[in-house]
């Protein structure tokens, strides 16, 4: 099964995809500058999902019981559902946004609709490195995923009912401790409701109603599974510093700070942290770096 894109002027591919995928070999999704690979436990079943590059064109094809499913959504896949029609005059207020925006006229926002998968890994990167929650993230796939359909050796993320099935114990040793594992159980027992919800704002209402899960978590999912560009990660380690440096040359700042000065993009306020990023904006560093821990030996 395939299906012919046509992508804006312009397109980033490799940029605009990498956020679906987990740093450092992810079981489950492959992204280069020209090439998707993804697995998807989908409505309709398990599936693998394909999309590249081909002259001006983009390919999609899908392979297993959930092809019908991911070639529906396959432009929102590849963030062509992205409406970036009026950020250029939101993007105005500032410089450094006007800059980045037109420097970064290509990137695009992913729409996978798939949400469990994303809360699996928000959840992992939770109050710890990235080393740390990209390894836990590859031994939880590694150990509850299944071979995905099609000709990649990809595997499927975890299935929501069997993380649910599982004690605590099983995943401190996969390097996760029982605050986090508590946040991911009670988000797989709700995994259905959670994949059925409408859009970014009801998937929020839901995920925040859960114990261990707040706007950080919510927005990390909702900008990845719904496209949500306005989602922003408040609580986030660095975030706030980075807009604050960026947008008024102050080397640290709160979440409050943060969101003032976010407040003229609004409806992009996420779409304007996450071009900071690929600008490599960063406010000053001070002190030492956040130890790499590992909860499976304590």
């Amino acid at each position: 099964m395939t299906r012919r894109l046509i992508p804006p002027e312009r397109y980033a591919f490799g940029a605009s995809l990498a956020s679906l995928q987990a740093p450092n070999g992810d079981p489950c999704v492959r992204v280069t500058g020209a090439e998707l690979w993804m697995a998807a436990r989908t409505p309709d079943g398990p599936g693998t999902f394909h999309l590249a590059r081909e002259g001006g064109e983009l390919v999609a094809e899908a392979f297993g019981p959930g092809a019908g499913w991911l070639l529906d959504r396959a432009d929102a896949i590849a963030g062509l559902r992205d409406d970036v029609s009026g950020f250029p005059a939101v993007a105005r207020a500032h410089p450094v946004v006007h800059d980045l925006a037109r420097t970064f006229a290509g990137l695009r926002l992913p729409a996978t609709g798939l949400v469990f998968h994303r809360v699996l890994r928000a959840i992992l990167e939770q109050k710890v490195t990235g080393v740390e929650a990209f390894r836990a993230y590859r031994k939880i796939c590694r150990k509850f995923g299944e071979p995905a359909p099609g000709p990649r050796d990809l595997l499927l993320p975890p299935d929501p009912a069997a993380i649910a099935a599982s004690p605590y114990w099983m995943f401190h040793p996969l390097g996760v401790e029982q605050r986090r594992t508590q946040a991911l159980l009670r988000a797989a027992r709700e995994a259905g409701r959670l994949e059925r919800c409408a859009d970014a704002a009801e998937a929020t209402r839901r995920l925040t109603a859960l114990p261990g899960i707040g706007p950080w978590t919510a927005a990390e999912v909702v900008r990845v599974a719904y496209g949500d560009a306005d989602a922003v990660s408040v609580g986030d380690y660095h975030v706030p510093n980075t807009v604050a440096w960026a947008l008024a040359g102050e080397a640290r700042g709160t979440d409050e700070r943060m969101l003032e000065l976010l407040e003229p993009f609004r409806g992009h306020r996420g779409r304007v942290c996450d071009l900071l990023a690929h600008g490599g904006i960063g406010a000053p560093r001070f002190g030492p770096r956040m130890p790499v821990r590992s909860f499976a030996r304590f």
